[in-house]
């Protein structure tokens, strides 16, 4: 074989190489993924339960955590105060509410929505976490099958304070949801 068809068959080589390499960088640089964008929703919230808002349309689910219920199934959770009933359910919202307020809040969403379509995340008031404010001060607590005890501290710290519904008798709203689920 000549030289000069052996430098050509490398040249031809190198050239299929350097193609098969920008073919596949291509490829790569352009296929879809999930970027940082596309996990954070950043907005004004509208509060429609302890542990549940809505932002730009979104229902965002703060994941880990369990409110008691303001309205499930035509029922609303109460618990015991004092010998009395209150509505327990409607005090974590408020209390949610207020921490809010008007602010802009920034959530950190997962990929994957609930049973109920909702987005499911940590929502952030500047930098403080919503979930461990509603568990730490008693309005919600850690739920350990999602949670895997992310937020048991922080509840812990609410017991033992007494703060919230820790100061009333209550029942954990994913108890309260079973028994209505059973009884209708």
């Amino acid at each position: 074989m000549s030289r000069s068809k052996v430098q050509w068959m490398s040249l031809m080589k190198k050239l299929n190489l350097i193609l098969s390499n920008l073919i596949f960088i291509f490829l790569f640089s352009t296929s879809p993924t999930y970027s940082d964008e596309k996990d954070t929703i950043i907005g004004k919230a509208i509060v429609l339960d302890g542990d549940t808002i809505k932002i730009k349309g979104e229902r965002i689910r703060f994941g880990g955590i369990d409110a008691p219920e303001s309205y499930y199934k035509g029922k609303e959770q109460t618990c015991f105060e004092d010998g009395n009933n209150v509505f327990c359910g409607q005090i974590s919202k408020e209390k949610l509410i207020e921490k809010i307020g008007n602010n802009t809040l920034n959530c950190k969403v997962q990929k994957n929505k609930d049973r109920y379509k909702r987005l499911i995340g940590e929502c952030f008031l500047k930098e403080e976490s919503l979930s461990i404010f509603m568990v730490r001060n008693g309005y919600a607590f850690d739920w350990p099958f999602y949670s895997k005890g992310k937020f048991a501290k922080d509840q812990k710290y609410a017991k033992i304070k007494k703060l919230g519904f820790w100061n009333m008798r209550f029942e954990y709203p994913w108890k309260w949801r079973e028994k209505i689920r059973k009884n209708k």
